[in-house]
């Protein structure tokens, strides 16, 4: 990724199940911050059926450098055999929320 830093979306079932991929990822400095938008509503194609669910979105701050670390994470607490992990490059920010990402997450 060329960002340094990037917006992580995660979808997850209940917002129990999102506040625990939540809490595991700061927990392990992987997050600086996951805001959790419930009220999702989501369809798709899963085993060759349309599939339509009520949903939460996890929209996670982090940097780039612990992003696979991010999703091996969400992977493993996640109760879906196929999360979503999607990454989007940060092209800016306030200098000084970008700072404290930095002192909030793993050590570089």
């Amino acid at each position: 990724m060329d960002s340094e830093y990037v917006i992580v979306f995660v979808i997850a079932p209940t917002g129990d199940d999102g506040r625990a991929i939540a809490r595991a990822l700061v927990r392990e400095k992987l997050a600086a911050c996951v805001n959790i938008l419930p009220g999702i509503r989501s369809i798709y194609t899963w085993e060759g059926e349309v599939c339509e669910d009520d949903e939460v979105l996890l929209i996670i701050k982090t940097r780039s450098e612990i992003f696979e670390a991010l999703s091996a994470m969400v992977k493993e607490v996640h109760p879906y055999d196929v999360p979503e992990v999607i990454a989007v490059p940060l092209k800016g920010g306030a200098a000084d929320y970008l700072n404290w990402i930095d002192q909030v997450t793993q050590a570089k």
